[in-house]
């Protein structure tokens, strides 16, 4: 358990220098929040990120998380993953999604 443990924090730390990268001041969020509903990495405005850092996802168990997580909290609920030698990817809903596109004002 602890392996896979440091490897989720692993992962957290590297997509929150990937997001700082790209000019977001991010930043794990158990370091900050710690509660169990707590995003993986905050600092993307009204995302809220699950981060999975894994050879092999259960998709639509990680956005189920997700959304539980963000509920009430007006983000949308996304899933930043990717496994080794691949790149991040990113998963949300449609409708979210959507919501981005269009450029709805989120809050």
């Amino acid at each position: 358990m602890t392996n896979s443990r440091d490897k989720g924090a692993r992962g957290e730390r590297e997509l929150a220098s990937e997001l700082r990268k790209h000019g977001y001041n991010c930043h794990r969020g158990m370091q900050f929040k710690g509660g169990p509903d707590s995003p993986d990495v905050e600092g993307l405005p009204h995302i809220h990120i699950e981060c999975k850092r894994v050879e092999r996802l259960d998709i639509y168990a990680a956005i189920d998380q997700s959304r539980r997580d963000a509920q009430g909290s007006g983000d949308l609920p996304a899933v930043f993953h990717r496994k080794n030698n691949c790149d991040w990817l990113v998963t949300m809903r449609l409708e979210d999604w959507m919501k981005l596109y269009k450029g709805e004002d989120l809050g």
